[in-house]
């Protein structure tokens, strides 16, 4: 299924596109030529938006495109944050990555814990209940990438471990790790000694999204 995008934690319908493109580029934009834009028959765009339809990241590039404009650069609020559809991070026992393709999704920088324009974010899916009620299966996670800071006690992290991916709660000591799961379920576990070098920390859990697909 296309991605879908996403403003202030809302989808954008179709019908609003049309008010955007028109404010962007000072011109009255009919259904006609948004339909153009698309590469779409009017009655297709008409049908779509009696729907509500929502609008995907393809359709939004071809907009872009086709008007010479750029509907989000000009929202301070947004930012564009890498999404690794085929990336799972397990809250269990472990997932393998099989792919690394991406795509660009606007994000609303409110949504961001500590947001900063100077720091690396991806979005990843989760698997797995060893974090719920905190986290659940199919999440999306929005993950601040690891520049060598310190493990902060007790927050949401993403790292590798035996070419695995898992997201759990880390604790650092002198000379372990503490992993920790929200689900009671599950048993705390602990890394230490030449182990711990074993572990890749790729970065510090800032948000979650519901659905976004």
């Amino acid at each position: 299924m296309s991605s879908v995008i996403l403003i202030f934690g809302e989808t954008m319908k179709l019908g609003e596109l049309i008010s955007i493109i028109s404010r962007q580029t000072g011109e009255a934009i009919n259904q006609s030529i948004l339909a153009e834009s698309l590469g779409i028959t009017r009655q297709t765009i008409s049908n779509r938006i009696k729907n509500e339809s929502e609008v995907t990241v393809s359709e939004l590039k071809r907009v872009e495109e086709f008007f010479k404009i750029n509907i989000f650069n000009s929202m301070p609020d947004i930012a564009y944050i890498d999404y690794y559809n085929d990336v799972f991070a397990s809250c269990g026992a472990g997932s393998i990555v099989f792919s690394t393709e991406k795509t660009k999704l606007p994000i609303p920088v409110s949504m961001i814990n500590g947001y900063s324009k100077n720091k690396l974010y991806s979005m990843i899916n989760a698997s797995g209940n060893s974090m719920s009620p905190t986290i659940d299966s199919g999440d999306k996670l929005i993950v601040e990438h690891w520049s060598g800071n310190q493990i902060q006690d007790n927050k949401i992290y993403v790292f590798c471990y035996n070419s695995e991916f898992f997201v759990k709660r880390l604790c650092k000591n002198l000379d372990e790790i503490i992993i920790k799961s929200d689900n009671p379920e599950y048993r705390i576990r602990t890394i230490s000694g030449k182990s711990i070098s074993d572990l890749i920390l790729i970065g510090k859990i800032v948000a979650t999204v519901k659905q976004l697909d």
